[in-house]
């Protein structure tokens, strides 16, 4: 059966490192939806073209675009076993245009959606964020108090001196989460409601984590 994970979870909660990881165990394209996005813009295809005028000036891309060029890879043919998706929805609102999309995409081909929440205390993410530091030259991320690098300040990868983004700070980790829980929990009860909605522990190790997120995907 055809498998459809999107995930859910405020800022710095460990998505992105358990969803790179589920992609490569389940073989599965993990479709990260900014790249994508970036992709068609840099592509220069008429979607990405329609997008980019949106984002010269300042304007988010309208529901309906975004949904147009998420539906064109999903209907790929790697997707066809299942996909990840990464960084959508994050709207009730593109959540019920995922739902068309997908009713399109699979037709007579029978299908196990999911939405798998990240669950884990606000203070523990806001340590993540303030201890996070980032290798300029190789894009390795690091978190002082949760994986240290082995020498101090230096990636373990390429020796380069590690560094800390301006938006990185407490204040600012305070503002994104507000705002993630105004316009993005809400999608929490809305696949709670449906009965699709699978919700794990994400306050550990990344393997104490994985070894989580593998019982709720395999079940």
């Amino acid at each position: 059966m055809k498998k459809e994970l999107i995930f859910l979870g405020p800022p710095a909660c460990g998505k992105g490192t358990q969803t790179t990881k589920l992609a490569q165990y389940l073989g599965f394209p993990h479709v990260d939806t900014g790249s994508l996005l970036r992709a068609e813009i840099q592509k220069g295809t008429e979607n990405g073209l329609i997008a980019k005028s949106f984002i010269d000036k300042g304007n988010l891309v309208p529901v309906q675009l975004v949904g147009a060029i998420i539906k064109s890879r999903l209907e790929q043919a790697d997707c066809q076993n299942g996909y990840i998706l990464d960084g959508y929805p994050r709207s009730v609102e593109q959540a019920d245009l995922l739902e068309v999309i997908n009713s399109e995409i699979n037709k007579d081909v029978k299908a196990d959606f999911r939405a798998i929440y990240f669950d884990i205390d606000q203070s523990v993410l806001i340590s993540r964020i303030v201890n996070r530091r980032s290798c300029p030259k190789c894009g390795e991320i690091y978190n002082i108090k949760y994986k240290p690098p082995v020498a101090d300040g230096v990636c373990d990868k390429c020796g380069e001196k590690l560094t800390q983004r301006k938006d990185d700070t407490e204040e600012i980790a305070k503002a994104r989460f507000e705002t993630y829980f105004n316009e993005t929990a809400p999608l929490i009860d809305y696949y709670k409601t449906r009965g699709v909605l699978k919700t794990i522990n994400a306050d550990g190790t990344i393997d104490e984590v994985w070894a989580r997120l593998l019982t709720v995907v395999e079940e």
